[in-house]
């Protein structure tokens, strides 16, 4: 019986380690996304970025 235990308390800590993982993952995966296009020399690239902010009613200037 104390496998049982044992077993179910180390998937909930790798759970728990796996969904910050993912979450740091996304949030970094975000950033990089946001920062290369708001930031972005190339002129197609940054207009494309552009025309979704104003698509989507997000203020931008």
């Amino acid at each position: 019986m104390t496998t049982n235990n044992t077993s179910l308390a180390l998937s909930t800590d790798i759970g728990s380690a796996s969904r910050l993982t993912q979450l740091g993952l996304a949030a970094f995966l975000g950033l990089f996304i946001v920062g290369f296009a708001g930031f972005s020399h190339i002129s197609a690239v940054h207009n494309a970025a552009h025309d979704v902010r104003h698509s989507l009613a997000f203020p931008c200037h």
